[in-house]
């Protein structure tokens, strides 16, 4: 298990994670500057950044969330987000800095954030280095701090995201769905209010429900 106390600078460790070569030199620079004797690694697919973690026992890991899983492979976000979920599972108490164009993503494991005993704190890619800097620090002293998400209220489950995945990105209809997650048509439709709710969609005169469910889901990052 890793220390949630800020760890020594001269024995600090540090992993980032991002497959667009300029953002990792600009954090590298960044955190060079700010822990000069910090050691520090980088990964460009998540399938390197898992093994980098098991290997490396970093006191910290800076990732995006667009990546790869391999190299030659197309960058996406589900593929960052379930890294990150895996991490999260599997080393409880690591601290986290997500650094991403697409923060509002991280609406898809909102219970996994929550319950996360290590540091975790987001940094729109957009910030100040100075803002950077101390998301860094908050996070080394197993700080959360997940504010500028302004994520929806209530809990977000994975079977209603899957529902979302299935009727938009494979464009399925709602009995298709239903075959391919064992579910009765009747649950399936019982998802969709429970989502819709969720994302403050409602039934208007005039208005397709379902293209107003998929444009709220598209901004608030439940689907890309």
């Amino acid at each position: 298990m890793m220390s949630q106390d800020l760890p020594k600078l001269e024995t600090l460790k540090i992993l980032v994670v991002d497959d667009h070569e300029l953002i990792l030199s600009g954090t590298i620079d960044l955190l060079k500057r700010q822990y000069p004797q910090a050691e520090i690694l980088t990964a460009k697919t998540t399938q390197n950044a898992l093994e980098q973690v098991e290997s490396f026992m970093p006191d910290l890991v800076i990732m995006d969330l667009s990546l790869p899983e391999t190299f030659g492979h197309t960058a996406e976000i589900n593929r960052g987000i379930k890294s990150l979920g895996t991490l999260m599972k599997n080393y409880p108490t690591l601290n986290l800095v997500v650094q991403s164009s697409y923060v509002k993503a991280l609406v898809r494991i909102k219970p996994d954030i929550d319950a996360h005993e290590g540091g975790f704190t987001v940094a729109d890619k957009g910030l100040s280095s100075e803002e950077m800097l101390k998301r860094i620090d908050l996070a080394l002293k197993g700080v959360t701090h997940t504010k500028d998400l302004k994520m929806p209220p209530g809990e977000v489950k994975p079977e209603w995201l899957e529902v979302l995945n299935l009727a938009f990105e494979e464009e399925l209809e709602d009995k298709i769905i239903a075959d391919r997650m064992n579910l009765s048509l009747r649950t399936v439709r019982h998802y969709w209010t429970k989502v819709q709710d969720v994302l403050g969609v409602y039934p208007e005169d005039g208005k397709s429900l379902r293209i107003q469910t998929e444009k709220r889901a598209r901004e608030e990052g439940f689907i890309d």
